[in-house]
């Protein structure tokens, strides 16, 4: 355990006034079956949900990913600060999903991306931990972020260390804790905050998933080319040379 971050997992403390236990943990397509009532507890946050079932449906990602400290539903942007590499969601911090194979697709991708940018420098880019706003104390660390220039007068970054708008193009790499709930909600809060594509990348099969609406999207694969659309005109990428430049992994 990381020292400081407690975890869901913690214990139930049994007695006359136990906790309310879920013995199934459920939210969306994605089940969790409790082998002990021990494996949750039910936490209290401005909301109130009723068990840790509920705040997993509310958050859409596995427990072990839930900071309990600060305690869910009151934490904020300065302990995301400090937490590094936690996203805040609802008051919570949950940590980013993200392995060594995933951050290497990252930054193969953004090679690829500066090399656009050079001959055509319509924006800039953020690796994955770059703190965005998506809205008022929600924030996100997307694997990589393109921002347009156009949201930049005289092309001055601003002051602070969370950058308060969702970028054009948000690139998320699947790891194996992410949710299908999880990425709906992400691309849906990206697109609401005015994104125009959704690169969404899934290393195990290799492939790419294009979204121009949180539920719209192209899935591409081995030789087929990924384009920047209006975001990033002339730019285009073939997903076996994104997925060469990363280097295989092995099975």
């Amino acid at each position: 355990m990381v020292p400081g971050k407690m975890r869901a997992n913690v214990s139930e403390k049994r007695g006359e006034n136990n906790w309310q236990m879920d013995a199934i943990l459920r939210y969306n397509e994605t089940t969790f079956q409790c082998t002990n009532p021990s494996d949750a507890m039910s936490v209290m946050t401005r909301s109130n949900p009723r068990s840790v079932s509920d705040l997993l449906r509310r958050l859409a990602v596995p427990a072990e990913r839930i900071l309990l400290d600060p305690r869910p539903g009151f934490a904020t942007e300065a302990d995301a600060i400090r937490a590094r590499h936690c996203e805040l969601i609802d008051g919570t911090l949950v940590e980013k999903a993200m392995g060594y194979y995933e951050s290497r697709l990252a930054v193969a991708v953004i090679y690829f991306l500066e090399r656009y940018l050079d001959n055509n420098p319509l924006g800039f880019l953020l690796d994955g931990s770059g703190m965005i706003r998506v809205t008022k104390e929600q924030i996100r660390l997307p694997d990589v972020s393109f921002f347009s220039w156009d949201h930049f007068p005289d092309r001055k970054l601003p002051a602070g260390q969370v950058l308060g708008m969702v970028p054009d193009l948000p690139v998320e790499i699947l790891s194996p804790t992410n949710t299908p709930a999880e990425m709906t909600r992400k691309r849906r809060e990206f697109c609401a905050g005015g994104a125009k594509l959704v690169w969404e990348v899934n290393p195990a099969t290799r492939s790419v998933e294009v979204f121009t609406a949180p539920d719209v999207s192209t899935t591409l694969k081995g030789d087929e080319t990924l384009d920047g659309g209006d975001v990033l005109p002339g730019f285009r990428l073939s997903i076996h040379d994104w997925f060469a430049r990363a280097g295989d992994r092995a099975d």
